[in-house]
């Protein structure tokens, strides 16, 4: 069943957002932003094929989606590190919560009869992790860090469309 209709502008507003940032991380921030906010928006694109079109897409495609996201997410764990050798220990703390976030996501995208065995676990630990980086929002706002809480924002609400996705599969599954 198609997606209604506010749901896809909902989405392409995201991404249409999520582009405009990555153009102000390339004008405005450091290069490791640059990266990282080019990688996440890779990983983003590739999880939104997956999850919204998975069920059309042929299973070279589908290896094709997850040998892409390889180099995408060492650009990811390029940037963490990066935060951390830079002693931003915000970023740092937002890029390893995002890493986790990935990785429960990955599972449930890859392994969902595995994933449905441990629904409750699953739905707990994303609720944490979720919580965890929205809490970081009002942080950057106290310390005047406008870009970075509208970047978690975006990043926040991207994320919500994926999971919706998820849950979409999982439901018609």
């Amino acid at each position: 069943m198609p997606a209604p209709t506010g749901f896809r502008l909902f989405k392409a507003a995201a991404f249409a957002l999520l582009a405009a940032n990555l153009a102000l991380y390339a004008l405005l921030g450091r290069p490791n932003e640059l990266v990282d906010a080019a990688a996440w928006l890779v990983l983003l694109v590739l999880f939104e094929i997956e999850t919204a079109h998975g069920a059309r897409l042929s299973t070279q495609q589908l290896r094709l989606i997850h040998f892409l996201r390889l180099p995408a997410a060492a650009g990811v764990l390029a940037a963490a590190a990066g935060y951390l050798l830079e002693a931003e220990w915000l970023d740092a703390a937002n890029a390893w919560l995002w890493v986790v976030v990935v990785i429960l996501l990955e599972i449930e995208v890859r392994f969902p009869a595995a994933v449905g065995r441990r629904r409750e676990s699953f739905l707990i630990a994303a609720v944490v992790f979720y919580a965890a980086l929205f809490l970081l929002v009002p942080v950057w706002l106290w310390q005047d860090e406008w870009l970075d809480a509208w970047d978690a924002t975006l990043w926040l609400a991207a994320f919500f469309a994926i999971e919706l996705n998820v849950l979409q599969r999982t439901n018609s599954a």
